[in-house]
């Protein structure tokens, strides 16, 4: 049975290791290396080798056609066809609003500057398949790629006891805008996502939640590719004044925890009732506190930088500008993360592991680059001049003022 525990002080020993926690280890990290460099090396052999290894499958390709995306579509249940044909719908409805618009400025007559947005032109898309399947994932992902105009999105999910992609998966994949599917998974999937093999070719940013392995491969192929974020294992604090229905609360921390053996839950409460929402919660893994007021437990949130935050407290609007650093935050008792996770088109690819104090939820923003652009016309360069005359003279650069100052020469 669980109880609840004193906060520790902030700055303790003890509260610095329960904020800074590390979801990847050295071995892991070492083992993931190894992955990488098998599969930089050696192509398809090495990922087809590894899948059979750590899947028990062994394939002759990793591709798998449309046909199977469309065959998994027309057999997909009609009311999971339904309730994910309308979670694309929110999740479409909510990252439109997230498209790039900048306006050009004049800093002065003749002189604009401004910027243009440029999708990635392929990006890659890492789909969990190993507890359970996620086929929600998929419209998180696609449908923000789709927006931002990027024109191949491949995704990478790892195949079943049967060899194929969950016939789930397919289907999202066929309602969202998937452009290609590989049957392939963990720090084998990054690795040919980052570097390229002979079916699978590079892709320029990989995004995507995943275990501790897929986290590890993803940090490591930084440079060779970009990335979204460290995104796993799951996590969650809910903050409580013990206005809530400890039930409610007790199932939220449940349904995060339920995702893996390694994910976090985190209750912190001014109320000693609250006790009842750490009752008989899987010992290690669902951890409830006492603080003495609800800013000291939004302290904490902040330097904890959950995945999920749920303010569970009388006038949660109240508080939320007070959180700094949060992947998703759910305000009030009657917005459960679980929410988030399905049904209100808000992203919940999130970063994980305290990346949320530099890192944000999953967006269209994600999926390409602004490229910034300077036009100056010859009414432009004197106003130009004065500025590089006087700049490049401090910097010792004669050349910068020079070649500015020569276009208002005759």
């Amino acid at each position: 049975m669980s109880e609840l525990l004193r906060l520790p002080a902030r700055g303790s020993a003890a509260y610095r290791q329960l904020v800074r926690r590390r979801p990847v280890t050295d071995d892991i990290q070492d083992q993931v290396s190894g992955i990488l460099g098998a599969v930089r090396d050696g192509g398809d052999r090495a990922l087809l080798d590894l899948t059979e290894r750590y899947d028990g499958v062994r394939l002759t390709t990793s591709r798998v056609e449309s046909d199977a995306w469309q065959l998994a579509l027309d057999r997909l249940d009609r009311g999971v066809r339904a309730a994910l044909t309308e979670t694309i719908r929110r999740v479409d409805l909510v990252h439109r609003a997230q498209q790039f618009h900048e306006d050009a400025v004049s800093v002065a007559p003749g002189v604009q500057v401004w910027r243009e947005w440029r999708a990635f032109a392929r990006v890659g898309l890492y789909v969990p398949g190993g507890r359970t399947v996620y086929p929600s994932s998929v419209a998180m992902m696609a449908v923000p790629a789709r927006i931002a105009g990027c024109q191949e999105i491949v995704l990478c999910s790892p195949p079943q006891r049967d060899g194929q992609v969950a016939p789930a998966i397919l289907a999202a994949a066929a309602l969202a805008g998937v452009t290609e599917v590989h049957a392939v998974g963990g720090a084998q999937a990054i690795a040919a996502l980052a570097y390229g093999t002979e079916s699978i070719r590079r892709v320029d940013k990989i995004v995507g939640p995943g275990n501790a392995y897929v986290t590890a491969a993803k940090l490591q192929v930084v440079g060779e590719v970009a990335i979204d974020m460290p995104a796993g294992p799951s996590e969650i604090v809910v903050i409580s004044d013990g206005s809530a229905n400890p039930r409610w609360l007790a199932a939220d921390l449940r349904a995060q925890a339920e995702h893996s053996p390694d994910a976090i839950a985190v209750l912190v409460t001014t109320a000693p009732a609250d006790a009842a929402v750490v009752e008989d919660a899987p010992e290690g893994q669902i951890l409830g506190f006492q603080c003495e007021t609800i800013a000291e437990a939004i302290a904490f949130a902040n330097d904890f930088a959950p995945e999920h935050l749920t303010l569970a407290c009388t006038d949660a609007r109240r508080w939320l500008s007070e959180v700094t650093a949060a992947g998703s935050v759910f305000l009030g008792p009657t917005s459960p993360p679980a929410a988030g996770d399905y049904a209100t088109g808000a992203n919940h690819v999130l970063p994980t592991g305290g990346a949320a104090r530099s890192f944000g939820a999953l967006g269209v923003a994600d999926f390409g680059r602004a490229i910034q652009v300077q036009a100056i016309d010859a009414s432009g360069i004197d106003a130009i001049a004065a500025v590089t005359d006087v700049l490049a003279r401090v910097e010792a650069l004669p050349w910068h003022a020079r070649s500015v100052r020569l276009r208002s020469e005759p």
